[in-house]
């Protein structure tokens, strides 16, 4: 210009500009989160699919932001540890070390079987926060199971619970649903959990036992918005049996229920590989469709190895039940070992019940393992995980379950 000042309109548009796309992007992602009191939905879709919801926010989003409302505490339980380099969970890692620098209290609990699928790099990278307290639990001394739950806890304020482990694909190329929640009562509950196995882990590393705890089973039947976990042996008071409430669940069934897991399949694995039967989910399902309750399960296509086939086929024999398998497509970038692939723990029931948590649904898991599950007793989430479950059932992805195929292995490289 002649005069060498800049002019100042053409800038004011700039500013004008930023802060109306920063507006607009703090009123998507305010708008991008389905919730009901004290409950809010959180969801990964695998990248690369047509599996996306808008408004539902994505799992990386919500920890970060969890992280960094933290003040003093911040707990975790989670079955391993897996980072990569300009993922999103190095992100998130990110915020956990912000708020460790910022001198928040960090208790992170993992389970000793879950060192072998760790990476070396994701553990040190941990050790390496600052305020962090890292503890690594052989729950199969307790229990005989593992600590297979994915929660973690911010202050005592705020929970999330889902099937999402501390994995980079979990993330970003595996299928998984979770809950963020501020539900004083269960975020409470789920702290006594965290509580018991902290101090579990300290009795086991000095070779002390660890006394089982008293179950009272609750003598009316619950209402509303609820914990549920396992093992029974050591849940605090108050918190209701996931093995026994889920078949109650079933049991209360009049139209309709839908189920999706990785794994199902009536066995368990003993301590020397042995397959016993576990029949109490089994059961319940056959029975709810037998009273002509249409059932509707999806599995991925990892639960079609055997014997699971043929267990699934057996009850897909059976009237009013249908079952589909869902097989993601790899990425673009090949073949990415134990991703691809749906991995989301959930059930609705006559629209109206839902139930999301970590469990798959075979043996080992709400019996002798630590798991979470939240049942809610709400039309509105029941509804909209039915609407999730729908685009899910009817897309290219699920096909239903062929009786007369004789599946193939599945590729190594799937965990729960």
């Amino acid at each position: 210009m002649p005069n060498g000042r800049q002019p100042r309109r053409p800038l004011g548009r700039l500013y004008t500009a930023l802060w109306g796309g920063c507006l607009l992007m703090l009123s998507q992602s305010a708008a991008a989160r389905f919730a009901i009191p004290g409950y809010e939905l959180v969801y990964t879709a695998p990248v690369e699919t047509a599996l996306q919801a808008d408004d539902l926010r994505n799992t990386a989003e919500v920890w970060q932001q969890m992280f960094d409302a933290a003040k003093t505490r911040i707990d975790l339980g989670q079955f391993y540890v897996a980072n990569q380099q300009g993922s999103l969970l190095d992100g998130v890692l990110q915020h956990l070390k912000a708020a460790g620098e910022r001198g928040v209290k960090i208790r992170f609990l993992m389970e000793e079987k879950g060192i072998r699928l760790s990476t070396p790099e994701t553990l040190e990278q941990l050790k390496a926060i600052p305020n962090l307290e890292l503890r690594i639990i052989p729950y199969q001394r307790l229990s005989g199971g593992i600590l297979h739950a994915k929660y973690l806890l911010v202050d005592g304020e705020q929970a999330f619970v889902g099937s999402q482990n501390f994995d980079w694909r979990a993330l970003e190329h595996i299928h998984e649903t979770g809950l963020r929640i501020s539900d004083a009562g269960v975020v409470g509950q789920i702290q006594a959990i965290f509580e018991q196995d902290w101090r579990a882990q300290a009795l086991l590393t000095a070779d002390k036992p660890v006394p089982q705890l008293a179950y009272q089973p609750t003598a009316a039947t619950p209402q509303g918005n609820y914990l549920v976990a396992s093992p029974r042996a050591y849940n605090p008071a108050g918190v209701i049996d996931s093995q026994v409430e889920l078949p109650r669940l079933l049991a209360s069934a009049k139209q309709r229920v839908r189920v999706q897991v990785m794994d199902y399949v009536p066995l368990s694995y003993g301590p020397e590989r042995s397959r016993p039967y576990y029949a109490v989910i089994d059961n319940a399902l056959r029975s709810a469709a037998a009273r002509g309750v249409q059932i509707e399960l999806m599995v991925a296509n990892w639960n079609t190895k055997k014997p699971d086939i043929a267990w699934l086929k057996s009850l897909a024999l059976v009237p009013n039940v249908q079952i589909k398998v869902v097989t993601i497509p790899p990425a673009s970038q090949g073949f990415i070992p134990f991703a691809r692939v749906i991995h989301s723990k959930l059930m609705t029931i006559d629209g109206e019940t839902a139930w999301v948590g970590t469990s798959n649904w075979t043996g080992g898991y709400l019996d002798n393992s630590r798991n979470l599950e939240l049942v809610l007793h709400s039309p509105a989430m029941s509804q909209r995980l039915d609407t999730l479950y729908s685009q899910l059932w009817d897309s290219v992805y699920a096909e239903p379950l062929k009786l007369d195929y004789d599946y193939p292995a599945p590729k190594p490289g799937g965990e729960s």
